[in-house]
């Protein structure tokens, strides 16, 4: 015991008069195990602490404050008891002392054993005998986490102190400017307003010392550690001002005043203040202020030109009149909502009469912010407009620019919000003008302008999703109307509009679009009109009934096509294929749809196929043997079947794979096919049957991963003997991905190692033979097996990539392997993707990038001068998809190859590397900053490239460059302006886009007024 005390008193020794501060954490250490206990240590620091120094009071104080720090929560009551009164006693000793009471103060706020009294106690003592503006940042911050704390433990206590506690909060943060205590402070402000403390007469007060600050004007320094942000302090102190409808009287004559500032973020954050603090106030608190801010809201939507102030208006004029509608009427009560909305409709309503001038929109929009922010309000406003645009729209025939405008107003009062629709068992509000809309609506439809009838399509739409507005007599007039608008329109734009409304409307009418539309169009499937119908066909397929009737129409033409009784171009084929997709797509699952495609539409799709491959000859080729038709036709398939139930699926998958193991073609309609077809051989002259195994991979790739695939091993092995013998390349590269997309899915285990062990195998071999007839079919193989086992992660990965970064140095086949990498690292569309079921790991391109990066650094280092460019070039690939994170953590090693990519004469790799950078470049890490000139003279001399996308890159890094800090790039501001003014005369339009404005930035650097 005794060595004990002497270690503690040769501690104290050292800290206080050997300023030794390490000594604190060994004095916590011991205290922690239970060597030595506070009381004891205060003991120890007896002479210290009543010494008639001040600097030696302070050591001992301090030292007593940083072992409470680490040991608070191992104190008895007793001990806070005796530690508070000495600390309370402390505050009135020399203002040096302070700081070091205030941490001890701190420590024993967060005690659990806090002795009733305690906490009132050591405000009492706070607001009594320390002047807190007086003390250093981190002492103010101190202050206040200890209120924090104690009003989280002893709230109780702390109201009990009535307004003295709202009163010495407000003495505490008077005058206060850190933008870290400021954010502190509001968190306190807001928990008393919150949690109920007293106000009373300190009320404006309280209010005052908060809204002194209002609004926030706060630009955080460069490379700021703490990462406080204006948006931060601006939400912080909105949660103070919105808090209570106290603050009312205070508050919104600020915001008035304050909407006279010339300052566009002060504007903009009353305005979001007072949609804020709306919800919060009742009508009897605005009541008195609603002139005055309805007169300062329409002043800001009628004269700004900031789109930010606009929308903030009216956010706040939706807002009060959002309140203003929760307001209870009484028999002898003025209503609130009904005088406000008055006063609008009379500052607003006269400019609808002129259409002409640019006052109409600013009202319209203040009109329907008021409209949609409540059922009522929609009521009072919807009566008062809508006569009035219907009577303008009707009398001004005679000029078109005029009719458009006052249809788009009128559209703008229609859309309902969230807040304006009906409840349950009310009717809308636009009822009683229905006859008249629609008379409006029909007359837009019939008229030759093409902005008036697309103006008149978006109002339809609008329509027809509130129940009631369309009867189906008006229903069918509409679809009258849109399919004579997508026979006979030849305007783009107007046939989009055309079609999109009609998508929107037919999945609430089918049975009008069955009836009518869909006959008309597939009457005039084989006009001259024919595009225009595939489009509308696929956008109207969105209920099963519709589907039913629309995809046998699609279905026909392309039999139509196979026969040649139809002249379709392989786009207008491809584009009916992209038709079944879409109507696949919207099918979203739905069963019924499902089923349909599963018996119909995908039989009748490998019948035409199959068909045509097994006819085709030299003399008469049918488009639906052309790839580009195929691979329109396997998005079908696979958005299909990835939906499918797993029933249907693996059905489906039992069908298919029959078909192309055995020829069994039992399950397709007209089923007049030779007795031996063997759609997976290799032979030369059936490429027109082997290249089908894309529909196999269409298939069976996009079957959920539940759904076994029968007879899969004998499968694997013909596919791997197509995709390495094939000379046909659209085949052989179509049986790699669906070899390639089966063992991503398949069961790990022995039966996937021995599959993946022997193909390697013999791709290893096949490669290794440079006389080789097939050696891209093999490396095509490798390359799809090598992403399939990427994706999931599998052990034999290794394997294949570290093939892939063998053949770099291949003089055959090294460019295709660096441009491989990026076929491994990005989305493939078709296969092996997350739509299709497939198996992907998550940060499967980090985990590829951390295992290989080495190697191919390696790689270059060690590669003749001849060969790097095909590094770099995978280089690129590989870091261009990566996550933007991972590129910035990245690029400090990375760096001298890029810039070393930037030099190489291949585009490809150029443009690949420039991707990259652009993106870093707009917040640059330090490894950047200090290779500035060797990017400036490689960013410079590509500005000049033949290639125009590569221009185009290298400008837009050029533009970011600027952006650095000023006293880094300013020496380079000469030599960019020459290099720049070349592509200013550049022949393509989009590189003189890019050159000015990448030019007027640097030239605005360091000049008065630039940046």
């Amino acid at each position: 015991m005794a060595a004990e005390s002497a270690q503690l008193a040769g501690l104290v020794e050292e800290f206080v008069a050997g300023q030794v501060d390490s000594k604190a954490a060994d004095v916590a250490a011991g205290v922690k195990a239970g060597n030595f206990n506070i009381l004891e240590l205060v003991e120890a620091l007896g002479i210290s602490l009543t010494s008639s120094q001040s600097q030696t009071r302070g050591r001992g104080v301090q030292l007593l404050s940083e072992v409470l720090q680490e040991c608070y929560s191992g104190l008895s009551e007793r001990e806070v008891e005796v530690l508070i009164a000495f600390y309370e006693n402390r505050l009135k000793d020399h203002y040096a002392i302070t700081p070091h009471v205030l941490r001890g103060l701190k420590a024993l706020a967060k005690s659990t054993v806090l002795p009733p009294g305690s906490a009132v106690s050591i405000l009492r003592s706070l607001f009594q005998d320390v002047n807190v503006q007086s003390l250093m940042l981190a002492e103010r911050s101190c202050v206040y986490n200890m209120l924090i704390s104690l009003m989280g433990s002893r709230e109780d206590e702390l109201k009990g102190l009535g307004p003295d506690f709202v009163f010495g909060f407000v003495q505490a943060v008077d005058g206060e400017r850190d933008p870290r205590n400021l954010l502190l402070a509001f968190q306190i402000a807001r928990n008393i307003i919150h949690r109920g403390y007293d106000l009373s007469q300190f009320t404006e007060e309280f209010f005052e010392v908060t809204s002194c600050y209002f609004p926030i004007d706060f630009t955080p320094p460069p490379n700021d550690a703490h990462g406080i942000t204006q948006e931060e302090l601006i939400l912080a102190l909105r949660g103070v001002l919105t808090g209570t409808p106290r603050f009312a009287e205070f508050l919104l004559p600020l915001i008035i005043e304050k909407l006279d500032s010339d300052v566009q973020n002060a504007k903009v954050d009353s305005l979001q203040t007072l949609a804020a603090c709306s919800p919060a106030y009742g009508h009897k608190e605005l009541a008195e202020f609603l002139p005055g801010l309805w007169s300062s809201i329409r002043r800001e939507v009628f004269q700004t030109a900031s789109e930010r102030v606009e929308s903030a208006g009216l956010a706040a004029l939706a807002a009060l009149t959002s309140c203003l509608s929760r307001s209870v009427l009484t028999s002898d009560s003025e209503d609130a909502l009904q005088t406000f909305l008055d006063q609008v409709l009379k500052d607003c309503q006269h400019h609808l009469y002129e259409p002409d001038l640019k006052l109409v929109w600013p009202s319209a929009k203040l009109l329907q912010a008021a409209c949609g922010a409540s059922y009522r309000s929609s009521l009072i406003v919807t009566a008062a407009v809508l006569p009035t645009l219907l009577d303008q729209y009707s009398s001004r025939t005679q000029v078109v620019c005029q009719r458009r405008t006052l249809l788009e107003v009128l559209h703008g009062f229609i859309q309902p919000t969230p807040s304006s629709r009906p409840a349950e068992g009310e009717e809308s509000v636009l009822l009683p003008f229905q006859v008249s809309l629609c008379s409006a609506v029909f007359s837009a439809l019939a008229e030759s302008s093409a902005g008036l009838q697309i103006t008149a399509t978006k109002v339809l739409a609008t329509m027809g999703q509130q129940p009631g507005l369309l009867a189906e007599s008006e229903v069918e007039k509409v679809v009258d109307h849109m399919t004579r608008l997508v026979l006979e329109e030849e305007d783009a734009q107007v046939s989009l509009a055309v079609v999109e409304c009609a998508g929107s409307l037919s999945r609430l009418h089918p049975a009008a679009f069955t009836s009518r539309m869909v006959p008309r169009l597939k009457e005039e499937i084989f006009s001259a009109v024919r595009q225009r119908c595939v489009a509308a066909l696929a956008a109207v397929s969105t209920q099963p009934v519709l589907v039913r009737e629309s995809a046998p129409v699609l279905l026909q033409v392309l039999s139509s096509v196979h026969s040649g009784s139809s002249s379709f171009s392989v786009e207008e084929v491809t584009s009916v294929c992209h038709s079944l997709q879409r109507i696949a797509e919207q099918a979203g699952g739905v069963e019924e749809i499902g089923r349909f495609f599963h018996d119909a539409v995908i039989p009748q799709l490998l019948a035409l196929t199959l068909q045509a491959a097994l006819q085709s000859n030299s003399d008469h080729s049918s488009a639906l043997t052309q790839e580009a038709v195929l691979s329109a036709v396997v998005p079908v398939i696979s958005t299909a079947c990835a939906a499918l139930q797993t029933d249907l699926a693996a059905k489906m998958a039992a069908q298919v794979v029959s078909l192309f193991l055995d020829g069994d073609v039992s399950f397709l309609p007209d089923n007049a096919y030779p007795s031996q077809i063997q759609l997976l051989k290799s032979q030369s002259e059936s490429w027109t049957q082997s290249q089908l195994v894309c529909l196999l991979m269409g298939c069976v790739c996009s079957l959920p991963r539940s759904v076994d695939v029968p007879d899969v091993d004998r499968l694997l092995g013909q596919l791997e003997e197509l995709s390495c013998s094939c000379s046909h390349a659209f085949s052989y590269t179509s049986a790699a991905k669906c070899f390639a997309g089966l063992i991503n899915k398949r069961a790990a285990g022995q039966a996937l190692d021995a599959v993946v062990e022997k193909t390697l195998e013999r791709i290893r071999t096949t490669l290794d033979c440079e006389s080789s007839a097939h050696r891209i079919q093999a490396f095509t193989l490798l390359v799809w097996v090598a992403k399939a086992l990427l994706l999931r992660y599998h052990p034999l990965s290794a394997v294949s990539t570290d093939k892939i970064f063998s053949l770099l140095s291949d003089p055959q086949l090294g460019s295709q392997a660096a441009d491989s990498f990026s076929l491994l690292m990005s989305d493939s569309p078709d296969v092996l993707n997350r739509s299709c079921h497939a198996d992907v790991r998550i940060m499967y391109r980090q985990r590829f990038f951390a295992e290989n990066s080495a190697k191919l650094v390696q790689g270059f280092n060690c590669a003749e001068q001849e060969s790097k460019s095909v590094y770099l070039k995978a280089l690129s690939h590989i870091v261009n998809n990566l996550p933007r994170q991972v590129q910035l953590s990245e690029l400090p090693a990375l760096l001298p190859l890029l810039l070393e990519a930037l030099s190489c004469p291949d585009q490809a790799v150029q443009l690949s590397t420039l991707s990259c950078l652009q993106p870093v470049l707009l917040d640059p890490p330090p490894a950047l900053t200090t290779q500035l000139e060797a990017l400036f003279s490689r960013l410079l001399a590509l500005t000049s490239s033949p290639a125009m996308k590569v221009k185009m890159a290298a400008l837009r890094c050029v533009h970011a460059l600027s952006r650095l800090p000023e006293h880094m790039v300013l020496p380079f501001r000469a030599r960019v302006l020459r290099a720049l003014a070349p592509p200013l005369d550049d022949k393509k339009r989009l590189v003189r886009k890019e050159a000015v404005s990448a030019r007027g930035e640097w030239f605005l650097l360091g000049s008065p007024g630039g940046r």
